[in-house]
C-alpha cells in the first residue's frame, strides 16, 4: 500500500517536525514570508491566535480575512472559515494543504455561466420569438 509522502515526510512526522525543517521544504516565497513575522504583526498576531484556539477548542472554525497566511504543520486537523470577498469558506486543513496558502483554497471568483442574449441585445434578437 502506497503512503502519503509531503516532500519526503510522511504523514504520520509532519506534526512532529521542526519549524526550521519545515522552512527548509517550503517555496522561497513562504520562507520568506515566514521569516520576515517582525516586520508582519498582523500575521503573527494571527498565528498566535490559531495556537490558542488550537489549545482551547480545536474544533472551533477560525474565521479571517488574512488569505495570505502560510499553512504551517500544526495547524493539521482546523478548520478555517476564509474570506472570499463575499462569504467565508470552510477550510479544513488536511496534509497535501501544509505549505500553501489559506487563500489557494477560498476562491474568490465563481464560474460564470452565460445564457443567450437578452431581447434588444443584437439586432438579430427582434425577430426571436418571445416566450
Amino acid at each position: 500500500m502506497k503512503k502519503d509522502v509531503w516532500k519526503g515526510v510522511e504523514e504520520e512526522h509532519i506534526a512532529a517536525m521542526s519549524y526550521d525543517d519545515f522552512l527548509k521544504r517550503i517555496p522561497s516565497r513562504n520562507r520568506r514570508t515566514l521569516s520576515r513575522l517582525k516586520s508582519n504583526p498582523r500575521l503573527k498576531k494571527f498565528i498566535e491566535k490559531v495556537r490558542e484556539v488550537k489549545k482551547k477548542n480545536p474544533k472551533k472554525v477560525i474565521k479571517t480575512h488574512i488569505r495570505d497566511a502560510v499553512i504551517l504543520p500544526d495547524w493539521m486537523g482546523l478548520t478555517f472559515g476564509v474570506h472570499n470577498g463575499k462569504e467565508y469558506k470552510r477550510v479544513e486543513i488536511t496534509f497535501n494543504k501544509i505549505g500553501r496558502r489559506l487563500g489557494e483554497f477560498s476562491h474568490g471568483t465563481g464560474r460564470v455561466l452565460h445564457s443567450g442574449p437578452g431581447v434588444g441585445a443584437t439586432r438579430g434578437s427582434k425577430f426571436v420569438p418571445l416566450k
